[in-house]
């Protein structure tokens, strides 16, 4: 059987393919945005989970939009206005997919930050959207040419990851954050706010969500996978109830509801009285092996390469001369460190492609990040100098 043309269309997962490559324990990976499993709460979650046993009710079919307990502990959690609804996913990602499902036709223009998030990228190629990107600044998209893409190509969405962006690290400065909702209000574009890394801050300033200035024209993707844990498949959508009902719909044709059990583990964690110094444990642990990668790549790299300071998330971007990255990435896997070329955040028939490099710093040791730069650095100053 021929599968569909927009499956055909679609490029694989380069990560989730090197990932295969770096399981190997000789191999330092720097390639996926793996949370330290060390961090995962398990004590924290232990009561649930001997209570479980004692709930057999949650064994049952649920609502689809997700077990009630948890979307009223989620409303008041996440502030959320009155017009606005909650649906729990599995895992942020299928939130992103039943979006794109309910509301993309093909030929349909969206807008990305490029480089942008790979598995964005597959969601609106799946539903054969037309991707328009705008580049990064250090405080966010070129509003510019976001404004360009509004006023000219009328998109449905615009796509933003404005908190620790993957995969740069960028987090939008105020200024950005408040004039990216004023255009989304001026165009009516709908801004879909993904917020995976937000409680991975470690130093600086909250900023507000972007959809803070825009309630009701955003929706909202956010995650558990970075600060419970990724196996838990958990994420939730909100934004006004005409917005998520739809949603709703596709999710009912796709797996009925998501696992109750792990929302009622979910629900549990997020009221347990320790949740607070887990996150504070996770963050200080997360930006100590930061610093050390930062240190090391600005001690170490090869002149022409920069890496950018970040205040929270999972990953630093390092900037190269002009290269090939793809072939720089696979001489680095010969010496056992895995890293993601920066061709792959890009759509294919992009123009903006810079070289460069995406490394991540919370799933290594503090040693394994010292050896991985000192590779980095010696395989950089031989591939460059041929």
């Amino acid at each position: 059987m021929k599968t569909a043309t927009s499956l055909q269309q679609m490029q694989s997962s380069y990560i989730r393919e090197i990932l295969s490559a770096a399981s190997d324990s000789n191999v330092i990976s720097l390639a996926g945005g793996l949370p330290d499993q060390a961090t995962f709460p398990i004590d924290l979650m232990q009561p649930t989970l001997i209570k479980l046993a004692e709930m057999p009710e949650v064994f049952q079919y649920e609502q689809t939009a997700g077990y009630a307990p948890l979307l009223t502990f989620l409303s008041g959690y996440f502030s959320l206005p009155e017009n606005h609804d909650a649906l729990v996913c599995t895992g942020s990602q299928q939130g992103l997919d039943l979006l794109a499902r309910a509301y993309i036709n093909p030929g349909d223009s969206i807008v990305m930050e490029s480089p942008g998030y790979l598995g964005a990228m597959q969601v609106f190629g799946l539903v054969q959207a037309n991707i328009l990107t705008v580049s990064q600044t250090k405080n966010g998209p070129d509003l510019e040419a976001l404004e360009h893409h509004f006023a000219t190509q009328s998109p449905k969405l615009f796509y933003a990851v404005p908190d620790f962006h993957n995969p740069t690290g960028v987090c939008w400065s105020l200024e950005t954050r408040k004039k990216v909702a004023a255009l989304c209000l001026q165009y009516q574009v709908t801004l879909v706010e993904d917020a995976p890394y937000r409680e991975l801050r470690f130093s600086g300033d909250t900023q507000p969500y972007v959809s803070q200035f825009c309630p009701d024209c955003s929706i909202v993707l956010r995650s558990f996978s970075k600060i419970a844990s990724p196996g838990m498949r958990l994420g939730v959508v909100t934004g006004q109830s005409q917005f998520i009902q739809p949603m709703i719909k596709v999710k009912q044709g796709a797996d009925l509801h998501t696992s109750v059990p792990m929302q009622v583990l979910l629900l549990g964690l997020l009221q347990h009285e320790g949740f607070a110094k887990h996150l504070a444990r996770m963050r200080q642990l997360y930006q100590s092996r930061y610093e050390v990668l930062y240190t090391q790549l600005r001690e170490q790299l090869p002149a022409g390469c920069t890496v950018s300071p970040v205040n929270g998330g999972m990953f630093v971007w390092v900037t190269l001369p002009a290269c090939d990255p793809f072939a720089l990435a696979a001489q680095m896997l010969a010496h056992g460190v895995a890293v993601v070329p920066s061709p792959v955040f890009y759509p294919a028939n992009s123009d903006q492609i810079q070289p460069g490099l995406r490394l991540n710093f919370t799933n290594s040791t503090e040693e394994a990040l010292i050896r991985a730069v000192s590779c980095l650095s010696q395989t950089l100053k031989a591939f460059l100098t041929v």
